[in-house]
Formats: C-alpha cells, sequence, structure tokens
C-alpha cells in the first residue's frame, strides 16, 4: 500500500537534514547544486566526498528508466557518495570564498537508463526532481584519500577528469589558486558534447587571471570552439597534454590526477595466477604514464606515486 502524504511528511521531517539552497541545470540532464546542511559544515579538504540521499518515496524524472519498488522498501532512503565541487569564482569573479561557506556543491549528471532490466538508476532521477528549498539528506562526514596532500608548492599538477569527474578537480584547483601554487596547473575535461561542460566559462577566467594555469576542453561527439575533438589517452600519447603544460611531463616534477570513467582511468589490477599487476584491455591513461616513468597509487600497499585517480562507478 503506497505511503501516504502524511506518512510522507513525517519521513521527511526525520530523515532530511539539508537544504538546497541554489540549483542550476546546464541542460536538462546536468546540474550544480548546493546544500547547505542542518548542522555546521564538517571539516574537509578538496578531492573528497560525502553521500547524498532522497528516499524512495520522491518523484522521478519524467523519460527515466521505469523502477519498481518492494512495498518494504518504500520508506527506505537511497544515498549514494558524491565528490565536492567547487564554483571557484565568487559574484565579483574573485576566488570564492570556500573557508567561509555554509554549504557544499556537487556537481551531477541524470542516469536515465542503467541498460539494465530491473535495475533501474534509483537517486540522479529523484535528485533531478529537486528545486531551491527543497530538503534531502546529506552525510555527516566528509572523506576521502584523493586530495592534494602530496603537492608541493612548486610541482606541476594536471588534472584529466570525465564528464562530472571534473568536480572533485575544480575543489583541489581552487585550493591551488587560493594558496599561491607557483607550478604549472593543466585541467582537461573530457565529455560527449560542448553543452557538458557546465564550468567552461569559469575555467576561461581563471586562465585569463592565472599565467600558470591552463583549461583542455575536450569532446568526443562534436568539434565546439577552442575545444579538441579527441579522448584523453589520445592527448597523452601524441604528447599534445606536455605541449599544453609548456615544460616536460616528469614524475619527478609533475602530479597527475585522474577521476570519472573506470575506462579512462585504467587501474591495473593483480593477475591471481602469477601475481603480477595487469593492465585492462582497453588502454588506460594509468598504463600509458607508466610507460614514461610514473607510477600509481597503490592501495594494498599503501604507497603513494604520482599518479592519483578516483572512479566513478
Amino acid at each position: 500500500m503506497p505511503l501516504t502524504p502524511e506518512q510522507i511528511t513525517e519521513l521527511r521531517e526525520k530523515r532530511y537534514n539539508g537544504t538546497v539552497v541554489r540549483l542550476r541545470k546546464a541542460h536538462s540532464d546536468l546540474m550544480t547544486i548546493r546544500i547547505k546542511p542542518d548542522f555546521p559544515r564538517p571539516k574537509h579538504l578538496p578531492g573528497q566526498y560525502c553521500s547524498l540521499g532522497l528516499g524512495n518515496w520522491e518523484v522521478r524524472a519524467p523519460g527515466t528508466q521505469e523502477e519498481t519498488i518492494r512495498e518494504a522498501d518504500e520508506a527506505k532512503i537511497i544515498r549514494r557518495a558524491y565528490s565536492m565541487s567547487c564554483p571557484m569564482l565568487g559574484e565579483r569573479n574573485e576566488l570564492a570564498a570556500m573557508n567561509e561557506a555554509d554549504w557544499i556543491e556537487f556537481y551531477i549528471v541524470l542516469v536515465r537508463d542503467n541498460g539494465e532490466e530491473n535495475r533501474a538508476p534509483q537517486l540522479t532521477p529523484r535528485l533531478f526532481m529537486l528545486k531551491e528549498g527543497d530538503r534531502i539528506n546529506i552525510g555527516e562526514k566528509i572523506t576521502g584519500h584523493y586530495t592534494l596532500d602530496v603537492v608541493r608548492p612548486n610541482d606541476n599538477v594536471i588534472f584529466l577528469g570525465t564528464g562530472t569527474g571534473e568536480a572533485p578537480h575544480n575543489y583541489m584547483l581552487w585550493e591551488l589558486l587560493q594558496r599561491g601554487h607557483t607550478g604549472k596547473i593543466v585541467s582537461a575535461s573530457c565529455v560527449r558534447m560542448g553543452r557538458d561542460l557546465a564550468y567552461l566559462q569559469v575555467h576561461e577566467e581563471l586562465m585569463h587571471k592565472y599565467g600558470n594555469y591552463r583549461y583542455l576542453p575536450l569532446t568526443t561527439r562534436e568539434l565546439v570552439p577552442g575545444s579538441h575533438k579527441v579522448y584523453i589517452q589520445d592527448m597523452i600519447s601524441s604528447g599534445e597534454l606536455e605541449r599544453q603544460l609548456g615544460v616536460p611531463m616528469t614524475p619527478e616534477t609533475t602530479h597527475i590526477f585522474l577521476c570519472g570513467n573506470p575506462k579512462m582511468i585504467g587501474v591495473p589490477v593483480k593477475d591471481p595466477a602469477t601475481g603480477e599487476r595487469k593492465y585492462p584491455e582497453t588502454v588506460g591513461v594509468i598504463e600509458l604514464l607508466e610507460k614514461i616513468g610514473f607510477r600509481a597509487d597503490d592501495a594494498r600497499t599503501k604507497t603513494k606515486g604520482t599518479i592519483h585517480f578516483e572512479e566513478y562507478w
């Protein structure tokens, strides 16, 4: 039996602990959203993540994969971890005062269909029905090891992301700029269409303000002004990424951060038969970089390299 409006109101009051204070859609399937928690915003580092959640009782965006909910699950909260993003610039085009903010920004794409029967996307179809002023569940803990801890002031830093994998890089970029980083900084964002570059204008403004920063918008399905119609792997193989950096791309002086599509990242796994590290069949960025002397972080041995990564699914 479906929940009554009274029951839904009671569940929202009991389970939700944050308010949507700003929501902007780049288009129907892509948005930035700011959530103000009811509690003091937890201490955190750029690059980390926390959870967002909505109840199974909330409506879903039209045109998304149909979902069947068991009666026993109707009152449950659906949660997912999201990396925190950052507007980078404030209203007067100065670096945003993130240390004074009482909200957290997220960069989210609508997953319309998982392509699997009986496994419809649960959370994003509900998130995209939110409006400013609506309530939501936000995790009280912010965590994650994908941070700038290993970066020295004069190191060169390269951020390589796909889609909304740009989110933590935006916050990390803001951190580098606000602390006066002196090394070169390049951020590349690879998307399908130009309309999927929601932060493009901000990055263009940052390039005008900071001589050591370069933004590379990459599109795979259309060529838009100022973008390159290539994949991130192509940028590395051709030497274009190093040319855009402007100095030699060496592991002694450069840290590379990867976030987004696991196929782009290409994390090697240990072969159970031989014990050797084995790269995925599709050539990823880690394989290309390790061939020229870089080494990826190894969570099993807690060894830090100069390639750091965060997979999005």
